[in-house]
């Protein structure tokens, strides 16, 4: 993938899973986005949810990305996993498989301790109270963001990690603000079949591409990497070994 492209591919992941983020934030966003007096939406606190929201993701990408160099640096495992993920993720929005439940399970015993403090915090009254709620709603057990952060490990480091999860969480932005401003009518559109099957195609493509990377164009491109740094001296040498 190019020195950017995981960026564009993981801003594009979130967009086209936002149809189950609605599922997932759109009670939230809703509620945030409901008129208060003196203005028609609540901009200013549907912004900063999002930015709580983001700015956890983004922290979660470097902690996980930083833990992975450690434990797994070789990307190709990774990059396996992540192809599947995708796949997985692209069956449970399309309806089709909903396997990733058991993650969003999993996920369940860490919102045991942040789901109280959330609950303090509603209902929402100002900006800040809203950065703090989309931060601590930003770990609610998400398949989608658990897929989205495997993707984002497969790219190798805590930086790359983060920005991929950063791009993410930008990625879901639209559609979490026109969840709060419309709620029951963007709601309506992204979970029509039709519409689901079609964002679904569309990570299913990025999955598949995923794997491809992993299995095989993936491998000759560190190779040819390795072959820049590492091989240098050895093939700057190979003239002298001649004579």
């Amino acid at each position: 993938m190019g020195d950017w492209g995981f960026v564009a591919a993981a801003l594009v992941i979130g967009f086209l899973g936002s149809s189950h983020c609605i599922g997932m934030c759109g009670g939230i966003a809703g509620a945030l986005g409901m008129a208060v007096p003196g203005q028609k939406t609540a901009w200013g606190q549907l912004v900063s949810y999002s930015a709580g929201r983001i700015a956890s993701y983004t922290l979660m990408g470097a902690l996980a990305g930083a833990l992975g160099a450690a434990v797994l640096p070789a990307l190709a495992p990774l990059r396996l996993v992540a192809g599947l993920m995708l796949i997985a993720m692209a069956l449970y929005i399309g309806g089709i498989w909903r396997g990733l439940v058991w993650l969003e399970k999993g996920g369940s015993y860490l919102w045991r301790y942040l789901q109280p403090l959330s609950a303090q915090l509603l209902p929402v009254r100002t900006a800040p109270q809203a950065l703090v709620l989309g931060s601590l709603w930003g770990w609610l057990p998400c398949g989608l963001v658990y897929s989205a952060l495997t993707f984002a490990l497969a790219q190798g480091g805590s930086l790359n990690a983060a920005l991929a999860m950063l791009a993410f969480g930008l990625g879901t932005v639209p559609a979490v603000l026109a969840t709060g401003a419309a709620a029951a009518r963007v709601r309506g559109f992204v979970q029509r079949p039709q519409v689901r099957l079609l964002f679904a195609g569309a990570i299913l493509l990025f999955g598949l591409w995923t794997l491809w990377g992993a299995l095989g164009h993936g491998g000759q491109h560190h190779q040819s990497m390795s072959m820049d740094g590492g091989q240098m001296a050895p093939n700057t040498s190979e003239p002298h070994h001649q004579h």
